[in-house]
């Protein structure tokens, strides 16, 4: 957060800082768990939004029910529920298996409701009372109605699960919907009850903003684009009054998070917009490809074009280039970084792992050292010694071109003539990160931003605001199109098979798992079955594979590995000592070796679309044909449709439009990644009509197209300083 932004408008509503432990039903053990999941304060649970909906509205009669279909029932306990054990001797764990039955009765008819190992039920049932039931209702053996382990609730004046629009959350461990409803349910309630106090204490509301509700949008603009108050729109998105009243609350939240989010990147645009970038003059990049041992491509060349018009132009360049994995980002980087050091200033380029900026050391040492130009390297592992030198070079300027990692950004560093910065897949990145080593510049360098990852436009509208967009859409020739199959477990001796012939002919693999270690194993349930499916893990995984291919030599590769560990081992792979090797997504990013062809990715249905492309990109590298293969035992409809996508298309982009519109964009790159906005509601692929009138509406702001008081613009930049870019 940067300093200056922030006043005391931000406490005018103190009690919403209120620790959650002051609301009735959360004790200690209760508040352990939300407090795990974010959520520490009132203010926090008003914007923990549900993440779906059921519509419970419509409550039936016992005759009006629909067999096959989930219900809603309103009706009066007619016998004393009982717990019967049908299931003879068979246990669940200590126990024996139960079926807990109870009789509802209405004007039209009766209906038995049944719950399975559920004995302590019994006690929260009395004959006579009025309940709501919702549940699935089918027909039983002999033909006669009974609802399935429906939810249940006493019917009162504020009905919280049935009766209405009911909310959904992703709800933090040890709480069942129904505990957590009710907990949403009394934070809004204490902050109504405030709002009504502080309205009574003024004859009239003078100020805008005074509502407990914090306001974060100013009259005026909400007059102009028709948005609710965010009094009525957190009301209505926990407890919508009707789809209509859903509509409203969700668009203005919608609103307000892509408009703040557009105000902060151009907040950031606005920084260094009076500083004049440096003139480059001399463009001739003919020395560097005589010695680099391919020729460019078309969409290289045209890439490179959109460059050299920037450093012509004589203003700073501010540019993306997106390119799948092995379309050349990294050559045209370096040509970038030679013009500019050919034109006598520095270039940095900063990559988000160690391995990574080793292999760049590499590369441009060997290429920039045959033109007579130094190169140092710069990251967290170096010796006091190493990073001393590597400092010294740095600022004297006899290292010309500088590459490392987040080390490039710490105080300290200090450049002689910084003219061109570079990350490499930005998306590990914060946007502010980017700016901080722009800022090592005296003047402000130029900047190139390099993902392999691709990003639909929509997205990098809100990623890259800031930046000219440039695609390298051009794989070099002689390339392979990656063969990928999708199998379950009952195949993984003939894919261990596979990796044994591959090794025969020369070649290497990756075996991908999702954990390191055993104690890491998560368990999921499959949506098919109660069975429970492992999940593979990397040291396991390693012996495993070692006994079943013991003339092959296997090794092992996870991010707990001390950096030095890490390059050992790839070197050795790429230098082909090593067989196979057996990982965890730490080779996801940059990592090349030409003579891997295979890689398998043991519960594939754990990772996004945009990761399983990323990955499979390690291999395909050369010209010889290369394979990938996803394991996964996962039956449901959306991993069988994302498997098939990637099993039928290499493209990068289509993957990453499918990805966006399923996952939404906090989850777009596997993880939560530190420059994706962490959205609590926008979807980008939903939202694209609100998120362009949010955009529309930051410029007209941002140019003074919208007037507002001295109030309400601090206002906004107090909001704008909290946005997770910053």
């Amino acid at each position: 957060m940067r300093q200056g932004l922030i006043d005391t408008r931000l406490l005018q509503c103190y009690f919403l800082q209120m620790n959650i432990t002051s609301l009735s039903g959360i004790g200690e053990k209760r508040a352990a768990s939300l407090q795990a999941a974010g959520l520490h304060t009132v203010f926090d649970l008003l914007n923990y939004f549900p993440r779906d909906y059921d519509d419970r509205s419509q409550i039936k009669t016992v005759a009006e029910l629909n067999p096959n279909a989930v219900n809603t029932i309103r009706g009066v306990l007619a016998i004393e529920p009982e717990n019967i054990n049908p299931y003879g001797k068979r246990m669940q764990g200590n126990r024996p298996l139960t079926l807990t039955k109870a009789i509802l009765k209405d004007s039209s008819g009766i209906l038995e409701l049944v719950w399975f190992n559920q004995p302590y039920l019994k006690k929260y049932f009395r004959v006579g009372q009025e309940y709501v039931f919702t549940g699935r209702v089918r027909l039983d053996f002999k033909n006669r109605l009974q609802m399935e382990s429906p939810d249940y609730e006493i019917i009162s004046e504020t009905q919280l699960s049935a009766g209405r629009i009911v909310p959904v959350y992703t709800t933090p461990k040890g709480f069942s919907q129904k505990i957590f409803r009710k907990i949403i349910f009394e934070a809004l309630s204490v902050v109504a009850k405030k709002d009504k106090e502080k309205s009574a204490e003024a004859s009239q509301m003078i100020n805008p903003n005074n509502s407990a509700f914090d306001e974060n949008l100013p009259l005026s603009i909400r007059q102009a684009y028709d948005l609710c108050d965010r009094k009525k729109a957190l009301i209505n998105i926990h407890y919508p009054e009707s789809d209509q009243a859903f509509m409203a609350a969700r668009r203005r939240l919608v609103f307000e998070e892509l408009f703040l989010m557009q105000m902060a990147l151009l907040a950031l645009k606005e920084e260094g917009k009076d500083r004049s970038g440096i003139s480059l003059k001399n463009l001739d990049y003919s020395p560097l490809l005589a010695v680099l041992p391919f020729k460019l491509t078309s969409a290289q060349e045209h890439v490179l074009e959109d460059i050299k018009a920037d450093f012509m132009h004589g203003s700073r360049m501010n540019r993306l280039i997106q390119g799948d994995v092995g379309s050349g980002k990294t050559a045209v980087a370096m040509i970038g970084a030679y013009l500019t050091i050919k034109n006598g200033s520095q270039a940095a380029i900063m990559a988000p792992t160690e391995v990574l900026a080793q292999q760049h050391f590499k590369d441009f040492d060997r290429y920039f050292g045959a033109l007579g130009i130094k190169t140092v390297l710069l990251t967290g592992s170096l010796t006091l010694k190493e990073r001393r030198a590597a400092l010294e070079q740095i600022a004297v300027n006899p290292a010309l071109m500088i590459v490392g990692t987040h080390a490039l950004i710490q105080s300290g560093v200090e450049y002689a003539r910084l003219g061109l910065v570079i990350t490499d897949e930005q998306h590990r990145f914060g946007v502010s990160q980017r700016f901080m080593l722009t800022e090592k510049g005296d003047a402000l360098p130029h900047t190139l931003v390099m993902t392999a990852t691709p990003i639909p436009r929509t997205l990098a509208l809100i990623l890259y605001g800031d930046l000219d967009i440039s695609i390298i859409d051009e794989l070099p020739p002689g390339r392979q199109k990656i063969k990928t199959y999708c199998v379950d477990s009952r195949y993984r001796k003939r894919v261990h098979e596979f990796i044994r012939k591959e090794a025969k002919s020369g070649h290497q693999a990756y075996i991908i798992c999702p954990a390191i270690e055993e104690n890491q194993e998560l368990l999921e349930k499959k949506s098919d079955e109660s069975q429970k499916a492992q999940i593979n893990n990397v040291l396991t995984y390693t012996q495993e594979l070692s006994s079943a291919l013991p003339e092959l030599t296997i090794s092992c590769l996870h991010g707990k590995m001390k950096p030095s560990e890490k390059q050992e081992i790839m070197d050795s792979f790429k230098s082909g000592k090593i067989h196979a090797l057996v990982a965890t997504t730490v080779v996801e990013v940059g990592v090349h070796a030409p003579n891997a062809s295979l890689i398998i990715i043991e519960n594939a249905e754990r990772f996004g679309l945009s990761q399983l492309h990323q990955l499979r990109g390690r291999v395909g590298r050369g010209s010889v044909q290369s394979y990938c293969v996803l394991l996964t035992d996962a039956k449901n409809i959306v991993t069988a449709a994302r498997m098939k996508a990637m099993v039928s298309t290499t493209d990068g982009f289509k993957l990453a439009e499918l990805d966006l519109e399923q996952r939404g964009a906090g989850d777009f790159f596997g993880t939560r990644q530190h420059g994706l906005p962490d959205f609590r509601i926008a979807n980008l692929y939903r939202d694209l009509d609100i998120l362009k009138i949010a955009q529309s509406a930051a410029q007209k702001l941002h140019k003074g197209g919208i007037a507002l008081s001295n109030e309400e613009t601090e206002m906004i930049k107090s909001k704008v300083a909290l946005v997770p870019i910053l």
